[in-house]
């Protein structure tokens, strides 16, 4: 053994090689990747990497001049499975392992698939990193469970941390995560959100990708600090009762060399044949869910996230390309499953085996699919079949919502079906309703910027949209910048438009949200049935010649009742009779054409009185005003 040869020593139990060759290690982070231990009274770090078609694996870094051959891993077994310690070396050490193909022959530098923490980008080594951390969050880790059930109030901001906030006197830099924390709380707080979603944390190589193209899926981004100072965010955001939910990407990854693909020079995590393994949109390779270490690899990523990071839930990027073999291909680029069928089945197994490790191991949580088509089942539980995810998306929803909203009034009478279509499926699934990131980029314009008129009627329609979101069933999420009333489409490049704070138009905006978010969380009716069909129903959904639209929300308690009435035209509605439930005075909680919201002033002066005079099937009934293009929120009398 020359010197600087690894001893040998492991801290892979014969139970771990099991379990992580048959699948269902869950907790690959405490084995595989760098781990500063001491070993025969000797400090150092231990490595561990899976390579089981390396004839030959070495780890090298910066303490060894970055050799190629001095530092020798030893395999374990018939595991696939090369472990080492190398003593003397310590935090901050950058490393790579060197991975010699028996395939090919070839000879790769490969950043640890495990590793948590890397350099930043473009730079691509790993670096030997503890996670310990003095968390201060135990108030929040003890009471969030009843924070996060579907009968709670659930509205969720959507950020993308490299370009919330930016320093333009210091070269646009932007903000590191302890810099972000007590800023991003500070708005959030302002606005009413109960729950911060961030965009792909995990280290990645292209900013462009804004996260999404990973090669560290066990690292946050180097980008804005070191993994410490991402726990930080995390338990500021709690400190003040923020929950953060990550981005989390299973679907894809890039084919950096440095990276996942051809990890031992065959096609380790993903599939070797490209109609399986190749995303034709992303030029990304696809994981192979059907090899067991794959599955290991991912689910323990998951939990690593909620484990040392005290994440709140997991929204899982791209369901449908994992769910489906044709996806986004042509008829001769795909192949079926040995049934003849477009499911991928592995990808469904390996989703319901996610699902069921996240809510064994983390009760307290959410998982949240972005899944795009009708596949049945994404949010109930796997033993009846389902995919077993918490929540799901319902981009029918947003894309219906903005159809119509982007339409000219005079046109509306004839898509108002776009506003009803949703209530035959609304409660098929538990519902998160999005305004994302995708539908403010790539030319789409931003949300006010999709709006018809002129600047007085593309704020009415902004508001008339958001108001329109929180009254819907389901829980809320919203963009970064769509609650300024943002011209410009996001460009992750630079900071949101701040300066539209001093403005009174888009202040008004905020304002909405904020009172919105306070409703959605005051109002039992606005949230505690947000998945039960029991807690919904029109008073008046065919009213197309003047594009009026009213509904109940209630609560648990069925006297706690909220009615909202929408007029999608700019001509206001004077002495609109929609039937109520029951006599008596309604109070006006929120319209969105009052003044402090940049409106109009047009509305109710607080308070209605409702007559036992039936109007369709209701016993009762009211008058009111519809300000143009304006919403009214309206709270029944106990």
């Amino acid at each position: 053994m020359h010197e600087g040869t690894p001893v040998t020593g492991s801290r892979l139990t014969s139970d771990d090689l099991h379990l992580y060759n048959e699948g269902t290690h869950y907790r690959l982070y405490d084995k595989l990747g760098a781990h500063l231990v001491t070993q025969a009274g000797r400090n150092g770090t231990h490595f561990a990497v899976w390579a089981p078609n390396a004839e030959q694996v070495t780890v090298m870094g910066d303490w060894n001049g970055w050799n190629r051959s001095s530092h020798v891993l030893l395999p374990r077994g018939s595991s696939g499975i090369w472990e080492g310690f190398v003593p003397q070396i310590g935090q901050g050490a950058h490393y790579k392992y060197h991975v010699v193909s028996r395939v090919t022959g070839r000879g790769v530098d490969k950043a640890d698939p495990c590793g948590f923490h890397h350099e930043t980008p473009p730079h691509t080594a790993s670096v030997v990193w503890p996670l310990d951390y003095a968390w201060n969050d135990a108030h929040w880790m003890e009471t969030r469970a009843r924070k996060q059930t579907l009968d709670a109030p659930l509205s969720i901001y959507e950020v993308h941390l490299g370009s919330f906030m930016r320093m333009p006197e210091q070269a646009n830099r932007w903000l590191s995560y302890r810099e972000l924390a007590p800023k991003l709380c500070e708005h959030v707080l302002q606005l009413g959100f109960t729950h911060v979603e961030l965009m792909p944390v995990m280290e990645h190589p292209f900013a462009g990708s804004w996260g999404y193209q990973v090669t560290g899926y066990f690292a946050p981004t180097s980008r804005y600090g070191t993994p410490q100072d991402f726990m930080y965010l995390v338990d500021y955001l709690h400190q003040h009762g923020v929950g953060v939910i990550l981005d989390w990407v299973p679907a894809h990854f890039p084919t950096d060399e440095h990276g996942l693909g051809d990890f031992d020079g065959t096609h380790l995590y993903e599939h070797a044949d490209p109609r399986l393994g190749f995303h034709p949109d992303w030029k990304s390779y696809i994981f192979n869910y059907g090899r067991n270490e794959v599955r290991s690899f991912l689910i323990s990523s998951a939990l690593l996230w909620l484990d040392k990071y005290h994440i709140d839930g997991l929204r899982v990027d791209g369901v449908a390309s994992m769910l489906y073999r044709d996806y986004s291909r042509q008829p001769n680029e795909w192949l079926p499953n040995a049934h003849g069928g477009r499911e991928n089945l592995e990808a469904v197994s390996f989703l319901q085996d996610f699902n069921r490790a996240v809510y064994h191991f983390h009760p307290d949580v959410q998982t949240i699919a972005e899944e795009s088509t009708a596949w049945p089942m994404v949010s109930r539980p796997t033993y009846l079949g389902g995919l077993g995810f918490g929540l799901k998306w319902d981009l029918g929803f947003m894309h219906d919502a903005l159809d119509y909203l982007s339409r000219d009034p005079v046109h509306r009478k004839y898509h108002h079906n776009e506003l009803t279509f949703r209530s035959l499926y609304a409660f098929h699934e538990n519902f998160v309703l999005p305004f994302s990131h995708d539908e403010v980029v790539h030319g789409k314009g931003s949300l006010l910027a999709k709006m018809p008129g002129d600047e007085w009627q593309k704020f009415a329609n902004l508001r008339l949209l958001l108001a329109y979101q929180y009254a819907q069933p389901g829980k809320k999420l919203l963009f970064m910048g769509c609650e300024l009333g943002q011209w410009n489409e996001w460009n992750h490049d630079s900071s949101i438009d701040w300066h539209l704070c001093a403005q009174p138009l888009h202040a008004g905006v905020m304002a909405l949200v904020a009172d919105l978010n306070r409703l959605h969380k005051g109002e039992p009716a606005l949230h505690e049935r947000d998945t039960d069909g029991r807690g919904f129903h029109f008073i008046e959904a065919n009213d197309t010649e003047q594009s009026v639209l009213a509904f109940v929300r209630c609560g648990h308690d069925d006297r706690e009742r909220v009615i909202a009435a929408f007029n999608f035209t700019p001509v206001p509605r004077h002495g609109y009779r929609i039937g109520v439930p029951n006599a008596g005075a309604w109070t006006e909680l929120l319209n969105t054409d009052a003044a402090v919201y940049g409106g109009a002033n047009q509305g109710n002066l607080g308070r209605i009185e409702a007559h036992a005079v039936a109007h369709g099937s209701h016993p009762a009934s009211l008058t009111l005003t519809l300000p143009p293009l304006g919403a009214v929120f309206l709270k029944a009398p106990r």
